[in-house]
């Protein structure tokens, strides 16, 4: 497995800011099933990943299958939030310095991206961060 995924599985497993930080490129873009306008910057994409990973925390989430390239790696996922199960990938790109690019997450059906976009939006406030980043109400 390559090490840049096996420390993105750290990051999930554990929460673990620090190491995210190490892995994430300054000028990273996540790409938010939610919100239409991607959103840049190493802050800003920490924020939202560790708002999912303590979101996932509770929620069975589980990697079912992985695709690994060279420079991208997609990881395909499952889990469940209030009875909603959902499926969803994860693509993931990183650049010869193995740091995270780009983090695009894709998730169905509707009804689970609803409740993912709740379950943020609690978290982010609950983090104290929306208000503090500036951030617009999706």
């Amino acid at each position: 497995m390559n090490s840049l995924i096996s420390s993105w599985h750290e990051v999930v497993k554990h929460g673990d800011a620090k190491l995210l930080k190490s892995i994430l490129d300054k000028d990273a873009i996540f790409y938010s099933p939610i919100l239409f306008k991607p959103q840049k910057g190493r802050k800003i994409v920490m924020v939202y990943l560790l708002s999912a990973a303590k979101m996932f925390e509770s929620a069975n989430f589980h990697y079912v299958k992985e695709i690994i390239g060279e420079r991208d790696a997609m990881l395909e996922f499952n889990a469940e939030i209030d009875g909603i199960i959902m499926d969803g990938v994860d693509i993931i790109t990183w650049n010869e310095e193995n740091k995270i690019t780009e983090f695009k997450v894709m998730i169905r059906p509707s009804k689970a991206i609803e409740k993912v976009g709740e379950k943020m939006l609690a978290n982010l406030k609950e983090m104290s961060l929306w208000d503090k980043l500036k951030l617009k109400m999706p």
